[in-house]
């Protein structure tokens, strides 16, 4: 079996990145030789061909689009693990959380305000992120926990504890016809011509596609809606940060998303149970409840 370096995997993303030797060695500080040699030793380890190269330059091979995605992991792992040591072992330091900026506003409150009069969990410290971008900052280390959603983000590789199940609503502007509707479908917004659903980048094959205005920040659609731009269908507790030009409607039968409290899975970490077991007990409390 080939041993794997992740120096090595390191040159290697850096010539795929490039698809140049000379600008990956600047890249990665070393001159263009030994680089060359690292390449063509992994190859003989490996027994393929990593990249074709001629006179019209470097192109990856399929073996070499394959090493590529698994480089990726793995060097987002080994980092993550160094991130998640070092925090370990600083008993005074908070637990970063990600969470998309806008999303489960209310349920957020409640985990920090049940958090913190818990001893046995540290301070939290709350990294506003875009949508799809928690699960990057999980496996690269740089967040211990994330608010996430089920089935639209990528929970692979992660533990949940579920905190509440709800139903969806279409943000529409107030001055359009839907604005007085009592309720509607998923057909009924997929199909008004004067007025696209948006759509989020469809990031890891888990968010819709379609004709409408892709987004990519909670701001970019609040304008377009209020505009008249565009219309956007979302988790009823989402409604927090609508704004007076909008009117939510709900929609009887757009998917139930679940919130989920996730970390990455085996994680061994003290603090990251006693959260977790917050956030069950939140989730308990608010099934009882009414939190749109």
């Amino acid at each position: 079996m080939a041993d794997l370096e992740t120096r090595e995997l390191r040159y290697f993303l850096a010539v795929a990145d490039e698809l140049h030797f000379g600008r990956a060695a600047t890249r990665i500080g070393i001159a263009q030789p030994p680089l060359s040699r690292a390449i063509q030793q992994l190859e003989s380890r490996l027994g393929v061909r990593l990249f074709e190269r001629d006179r019209r330059g470097v192109e990856l091979t399929d073996a070499g689009r394959v090493l590529v995605g698994e480089a990726r992991v793995v060097i987002d792992a080994v980092e993550a693990a160094a991130h998640r040591t070092r925090r370990a072992g600083t008993t005074t330091r908070p637990m970063a959380l990600a969470t998309k900026a806008g999303a489960s506003h209310a349920l957020l409150q409640r985990l920090l305000a049940e958090s913190a009069q818990r001893s046995d969990v540290p301070d939290v410290e709350v990294l506003l992120c875009e949508v799809g971008e928690q699960a990057a900052l999980l496996r690269n280390g740089r967040a211990d926990v994330a608010i996430m959603h089920r089935p639209v983000d990528d929970l692979a590789g992660f533990d949940t504890e579920d905190m509440l199940a709800e139903s969806q609503v279409a943000i529409v502007p107030a001055h359009h016809r839907l604005a007085a509707r009592t309720e509607v479908t998923m057909a009924d917004v997929r199909d008004v011509p004067d007025l696209p659903m948006a759509r989020w980048p469809n990031i890891d094959g888990t968010y819709p596609t379609g004709p409408g205005p892709e987004v990519r920040t909670q701001s970019e659609i609040a304008q377009l809606v209020a505009l008249g731009k565009a219309l956007l269908v979302i988790p009823a507790s989402s409604r927090a940060w609508q704004w007076p030009q909008h009117v939510a409607v709900p929609v009887l039968d757009a998917p139930v998303i679940t919130t989920v409290l996730a970390w990455p899975a085996r994680n061994a970490m003290l603090s990251v149970e006693a959260l977790a077991r917050v956030a069950a007990e939140v989730g308990r409390s608010e099934g009882n409840g009414d939190m749109s």
